[in-house]
């Protein structure tokens, strides 16, 4: 976003506030003389609404025997159509639904949960479903017990005292986005120069190519869930300058960033040297992703998952607070598909550098802001949020969630030790209700860069990763906390 164009705002539709909470329970009974206990119950929740499109979230309660992945259908009563879903993935056939888990959420233990929310559609009314059904049997609320023998022992209700609360896995096992799924709030795109992202990502984590013969190498991970191979960059690039092409999406939906210029996906910047910054982490050497200024990594991930309009979303990085500016704008998070400020709410990425973009900033930074396009907000307007803090040391954790309709939330903390501070948790701007999302995914500059300008930003990247839906402080606590463990100096 262009600081010539803040005068530029384009007015948002008005928000419908509605909160609706519809209650609909559900049984399946199955047949046959030794048939399963079968129950279900389902709650439905219209969370907001606005014209024309309404967001909702579902929450399944299995009563019956334990169920290893799930199929919940429903018909609409009035010709809704789901837009978007996180936490599973769905069909629409008329007015017939069928949402199916995600890969982490498809086991459902007696009397325990999944969920999973969506934006929709609609014209006329939004009448809430009547009838549910889990995997092909009707809901009802209540549970048919086993016509077989009797269990030896009860089936598990809760987990054993052992084990740890899914927001908080015992450290060792998880990576940042283990704890995000663990959460309900799975990554979409995870991308580090440093370490794996998941614990058992053992893949590759970004590309160089050097200039003596302009070849590239793969640069992949210790061991599973481990740090980055410095090693193999350091042999592939001895006696040459290597530069990184690609950075890539460890969630498996192929969000791979890659820079912006001749080469890469098309614009007017240069990839960024990649051997220009070495630290440790967890006493192995890495390099990071050092962006001095002209250069610049993007993706068009609006149909691999980045979440779009008025979806929620949140994401963490990182950084430095040692290598920055006040150019406009050292970002990481959702942007236009177009490369152009679109106007306000196309974006929603975390900003961190100098930038002071309204005025009557105390201190001279670094600060972690939003850049929502037109304009980067301290807190939920243009005035100074006065529970800003500058955050200078080496390492700094930089989040941001934003629920796409009223409430959006920014914290920050150093890398190395110490928890979250909330910067700001209230409503968003005027103007930016509700979010316009494109779903590009941005990395060391502003969303209007870099097809014909260069990039004025410069900053440091080590790790980062964006999320569906609205992460629990919970989720977020814990993954500062593996990030702390991490062991960044």
């Amino acid at each position: 976003m262009r600081p010539t164009r803040l005068l530029r705002r384009r007015p948002a539709l008005v928000a419908v506030a509605a909160t609706t909470l519809l209650f609909v329970s559900a049984t399946a009974v199955q047949t046959g003389a030794s048939a399963a206990a079968a129950g279900c119950q389902v709650d439905y929740a219209v969370s907001s609404s606005w014209q024309g499109g309404f967001g909702a979230n579902v929450t399944i309660t299995n009563l019956g025997d334990p169920v290893s992945s799930w199929r919940l259908t429903w018909s609409w009563p009035a010709g809704q159509t789901v837009t978007q879903l996180w936490n599973g993935s769905f069909t629409q056939s008329g007015a017939q639904v069928t949402v199916t888990n995600a890969s982490y959420n498809g086991a459902i233990p007696t009397n325990g949960t999944a969920s999973f929310g969506f934006n929709g559609s609609w014209t006329g009314s939004n009448p809430a479903p009547t009838s549910f059904s889990l995997n092909g049997t009707t809901c009802t609320g209540g549970v048919n017990p086993t016509t077989g023998p009797p269990p030896t022992t009860p089936p598990p209700t809760t987990p054993p005292p052992t084990t740890p609360p899914p927001t908080t896995p015992p450290p060792g096992t998880s990576q940042p986005c283990d704890i995000y799924a663990a959460g309900g709030t799975a990554c979409i795109a995870a991308h580090s120069t440093t370490r794996a992202l998941y614990a058992a990502y053992a893949g590759s984590l970004y590309q160089v190519r050097r200039s003596s013969d302009n070849t590239t190498r793969n640069i992949g991970v210790l061991s599973p869930g481990g740090r980055a191979n410095a090693a193999s960059q350091d042999s592939f690039c001895a006696n040459t300058t290597c530069v990184i092409t690609i950075i890539y999406d460890q969630s498996g939906r192929g969000n791979n960033l890659g820079y912006q210029g001749p080469g890469g996906v098309g614009g007017a910047v240069q990839p960024a040297v990649a051997n220009k910054e070495s630290v440790t982490v967890g006493g192995d050497k890495v390099y990071s992703l050092y962006i001095p200024g002209k250069s610049s990594y993007w993706r068009d991930g609006h149909l691999t998952g980045v979440p779009t309009g008025a979806a929620p979303e949140g994401m963490y990085m990182v950084t430095s607070g040692t290598h920055v500016n006040s150019g406009c704008c050292f970002d990481y998070g959702n942007s236009e598909t177009t490369r152009r400020a679109d106007g306000a709410g196309a974006m929603d990425a975390i900003y961190f550098g100098t930038s002071c973009w309204f005025g009557g900033c105390s201190g001279s930074g670094p600060w972690v802001q939003a850049d929502l396009e037109y304009g980067l907000y301290p807190g939920g307007s243009s005035s100074w949020n006065s529970n800003q803090r500058a955050f200078t040391s080496k390492f700094v954790t930089a989040t941001l969630k934003n629920n796409g309709t009223s409430r959006f939330a920014i914290k920050g903390s150093n890398a190395q030790s110490g928890s979250l501070y909330t910067l700001y948790d209230g409503s968003l701007p005027r103007g930016y209700s509700p979010m316009k999302k494109q779903g590009a995914i941005i990395l060391g500059s502003g969303g209007d860069c870099c097809i014909d300008n260069t990039n004025q930003s410069v900053g440091t990247f080590y790790e980062g990763a964006m999320v569906a839906g609205y992460p629990s402080d919970a989720t977020e606590n814990a993954v500062q906390a593996n990030i702390t463990a991490a062991g960044y100096r």
